[in-house]
């Protein structure tokens, strides 16, 4: 007689299935690592809003809460002015943005659906830029309008704000870190020789 309480499989998302069982080993084999420990690999996204002139609109800072929630799955947390700038009319401790941390598998989550859902949605897409690495090998990427995101409906993305993805990537140099993105499916733009 069969149990009803057959056990299921834990979920594991898609992106980091794939990067466990194949893209590790390709990695390994393709930079020539003498480690598995040195293959790169992906520790956190950060998705940041920034409020810029519309700091002070409480409909633009509730709508930016709305849009990073949906998205992520987590609810962000406010940025807030180290200094005070007087050319930019920016006080200490006033509110700059809003940033939320993704780790582990709502990191892979987020990145499978960025690359293969919201990146196609925009429109003139030829590719991301492959000069946006920094000299640790982390990539930035931005957003003019959140409203290609499918989680949002049309009244959500009202006003529009940009969005800042940011993927902190521990590799040994910035060629590493292409790879990595590279093969988990970033569109990167062909490079013109």
């Amino acid at each position: 007689m069969a149990t009803a309480t057959a056990k299921l499989k834990p979920y594991m998302p898609r992106l980091k299935t794939e990067y466990n069982t194949r893209i590790i080993n390709e990695l390994e084999s393709e930079l020539k690592l003498t480690n598995i420990n040195q293959v790169p690999r992906l520790e956190k996204i950060i998705v940041a809003a920034g409020l810029g002139k519309g700091k002070e609109d409480n409909k633009l800072i509730d709508t930016a809460i709305n849009t990073l929630r949906k998205i992520t799955g987590q609810q962000p947390i406010t940025t807030t002015a180290k200094k005070s700038i007087a050319t930019f009319k920016l006080r200490q401790g006033s509110k700059v943005g809003l940033k939320v941390t993704l780790r582990g598998d709502r990191m892979y989550e987020f990145m499978d659906r960025l690359i293969s859902i919201v990146l196609p949605r925009l429109r003139d897409f030829h590719g991301v830029s492959v000069n946006s690495f920094d000299k640790q090998g982390n990539y930035a990427l931005g957003l003019t309008d959140q409203s290609v995101f499918p989680e949002l409906s049309f009244e959500e993305t009202s006003p529009v704000h940009g969005l800042q993805v940011i993927f902190v990537i521990k590799s040994e140099d910035k060629s590493h870190a292409k790879a990595l993105l590279a093969k988990m499916g970033m569109p990167f733009t062909k490079e013109k020789n």
